[in-house]
């Protein structure tokens, strides 16, 4: 039964019920149902004053929201805030029986969108279920409200990189067991048009290796002519382009290097590579080729010399013992020393190559100083004791043997010498010996010189030390080669007396007989001579251009001794003393060279310094007019130089040098001619002799 013909039967029951309730209560009997309002459910219950206001009974509404509008004026229950946004008709969802049971809800009257009811929250109804993909659209893009199961899925609405949340394998199929490793963006690869094939690869939602996909099935794999490798793809190759590829050699497979270093894949061994197997990463480095790292000798095919030739490897040192053998008689290719020596292959003469302490065992430190050619004394079967000793191959002095511990060495009665023994004995015999002074210890003269071994010092000789050969020659006795002065022990007069030796010149400067206070046993000249002894005003004496050097051509002309100015410990800067300067001759030093001059600004004269200047200080000057012409102190006014001498200089320019020098040479512009005072005088009149004018009145 459907659910208008229960509401029908429900307001047909409704009706009968009131027309036995009028009835009952005496009622005039009225039927709602024939005028399109039916008294149904809780309608029933309500009074005819609820809604027929002031007993009006025509124009009373029947739509629920007119009612149901919150004003309470018909009814009290009223459409809720919270309620879903609808058109208003409120039977389409509702009955009058029961106000909160909804029979159904008519789509077709929601104002709002889906999400206002069909929200998480779920207070009107349910929302997305939690395993719903994730969109953005509204419901009814895909759902419709007749069947919410049936739905018509646009995938243009789904959210980029959401595939997986319905192609999972459940609730829509998901990728295939055989596709390769990779992310859940299907999208980045697929279309949602079409799913196969797929329109691009895109190679950063790859999680697998390369050769996962590229393998020969799934896509293109290494071709028949790539080289062996067991490296991933991308260690060459790009994503953006297959070729150029970067090669890596870090993943070539161990050995296969000439499978490409052929010479015509690329490069391979050069002519002069020495002879060796093709294993080029035995030696060589994927990173550089040259140089080579190591040299796996287990690779070399030809023998030690074709290549350790001093040219392509490392050859035998020049100090290398010499010998033809083969290097690996010795030596081994796993280290170079130590080596397995015969000592039956060195040729006589070369020990000291190897037994140099270093390479093998040497001379230990007590050895006497020798050659290297340790076979002239030793034994190749046994080291000691020496078979004989070869004194030619000695090269340390005789001492370094003969030192009375290795070998016997000087007797005790020996004279004194740090001479070696072969200056007079030989290796041959001991004796005789042959003397040589010349290796005689320095100073040991008189060891043997003493008057009973040997000659010694004479009665006349001058008193010294024994140190006999600072004067003498061990070649000849007398004369004597050189006197050494440290040796003398007496005063210089002692022996330069003029008769021993020089004493005196008849010309020396009178002085005592210690000749050492100016001269050196070096050089009798120069002397230093010492003027702290020199009587005060007494340089010329010896500073007179003969004896000793005196005034040079340019001096200043003086008759003051030299130590007014000078001093005995340096003859400049000389202090010096203008008062001895003879008057009028400033000039000769105060020439802007030897001493200050005239400055630029200087007034232009040929007068002497001291004429104006004073010898204690150099301004203010003392100059003074002494001429009847013009004397400043019987002017009224001192007046400034440059104002007669215009040019600066000693010439006066006169304004009317007609009538110089009288006092019109510069006053005559001043005469008035038409002025009574000058009573008739001419021009050229002397105004001073007129007795008119005075030269000392402040105004003329």
């Amino acid at each position: 039964m459907s659910y208008r013909v229960v509401r029908r039967w429900m307001r047909l029951g409704v009706v009968m019920a009131t027309v036995l309730l009028c009835w009952s209560a005496q009622a005039q009997n009225y039927d709602h149902f024939q005028h399109g309002f039916d008294l149904d459910g809780a309608h029933m219950l309500v009074s005819c004053e609820s809604c027929h206001k002031a007993g009006v009974f025509q124009g009373t509404p029947t739509e629920c929201a007119i009612c149901h509008d919150g004003s309470v004026y018909y009814a009290e229950t009223s459409l809720s805030s919270a309620h879903m946004p609808v058109s208003g008709f409120c039977e389409s969802c509702h009955i009058t029986a029961d106000w909160t049971s909804i029979i159904e809800v008519n789509h077709s009257d929601v104002v709002g969108e889906c999400l206002d009811c069909h929200n998480s929250s779920q207070v009107f109804a349910s929302g997305l279920p939690a395993g719903h993909l994730a969109t953005s659209q509204s419901c009814d893009a895909c759902h419709s409200t007749f069947a919410w199961n049936t739905t018509v899925f646009n995938h243009e609405e789904v959210l980029p990189g959401t595939c997986a949340t319905c192609h999972d394998g459940v609730m829509a199929e998901g990728k295939h067991a055989a596709h390769f490793l990779s992310t859940d963006s299907c999208d980045d690869c697929h279309s949602t048009d079409f799913w196969a094939p797929a329109l691009t690869v895109d190679h950063s939602q790859v999680l697998g290796s390369c050769a996962s996909c590229h393998d020969g099935s799934i896509a293109t794999g290494r071709h028949a002519g790539h080289l062996p490798t067991i490296e991933e793809c991308d260690t060459c190759h790009t994503t953006d382009a297959w070729v150029p590829a970067t090669f890596d050699h870090a993943g070539v497979l161990p050995g296969t290097c000439a499978t490409c270093h052929d010479g015509v894949m690329a490069e391979g061994k050069h002519a002069a590579h020495f002879l060796s197997t093709d294993s080029c990463d035995d030696c060589h480095s994927t990173d550089f080729w040259a140089p080579a790292l190591t040299v796996d000798h287990s690779q070399v095919l030809g023998s030690c010399a074709s290549c350790h030739d001093g040219s392509i490897a490392t050859g035998k040192p020049i100090i290398h013992i010499p010998t033809n053998a083969e290097c690996e008689l010795c030596h081994s290719t796993d280290a170079w020393v130590p080596s397995t020596f015969d000592h039956a292959f060195v040729e006589p003469g070369t020990c000291g190559s190897c037994h140099d302490g270093v390479t093998a065992q040497g001379k230990q430190p007590t050895h006497i100083l020798a050659s290297n050619t340790c076979d002239d004394c030793h034994s190749a079967d046994f080291w000691v004791p020496v078979v004989t000793v070869d004194h030619t191959q000695v090269i340390g002095s005789c001492t370094s043997c003969h030192d009375g511990s290795i070998a016997t060495g000087k007797h005790a009665t020996h004279l004194n010498t740090n001479a070696e023994c072969d200056v007079c004995h030989s290796t041959d015999a001991w004796l005789p010996a042959v003397f040589d002074h010349s290796e005689v210890v320095p100073g040991t003269c008189a060891s043997c010189h003493d008057g009973v071994t040997a000659q010694g010092r004479h009665g006349t000789h001058i008193l010294t030390t024994e140190t006999c050969d600072d004067c003498h020659s061990t070649e000849f006795w007398a004369p004597a080669v050189t006197v050494d002065h440290t040796q003398v022990l007496g005063s210089c007069v002692s022996c330069h007396d003029g008769g021993i030796a020089t004493g005196k010149h008849a010309t020396h400067l009178p002085s005592d007989d210690t000749c050492d206070n100016c001269h050196t046993t070096d050089a009798w000249t120069p002397a230093v001579f010492d003027h702290g002894g020199v009587v005060p005003g007494t340089c010329t004496q010896c500073h007179d251009g003969v004896t000793a050097m005196g005034m040079h051509a340019t001096h200043p002309p003086t008759s003051g001794e030299c130590d007014l100015c000078h001093s005995t410990i340096a003859w400049v800067p000389a202090t010096f003393d203008h008062a001895e300067v003879e008057p009028g001759t400033c000039s000769r030093c105060h020439d802007n060279t030897t001493a200050t001059g005239m400055n630029a600004g200087h007034f232009i004269t040929t007068q002497e310094c001291d004429t104006c200047h004073t010898r204690t200080f150099w301004s203010p000057d003392t100059f003074a007019h002494m001429t009847l012409s013009y004397e400043p102190l019987d002017h009224a006014g001192n007046f400034a130089c440059t104002r007669c001498h215009l040019s600066n200089g000693e010439e006066v320019n006169w304004t009317s040098p007609t009538y110089q020098p009288d006092c019109a040479g510069c006053h005559a512009n001043d005469y008035e001619a038409g002025v009574d005072r000058h009573n008739g005088l001419s021009q050229d009149a002397d105004c001073a002799s007129s007795g008119c004018h005075s030269i000392s009145e402040s105004e003329w």
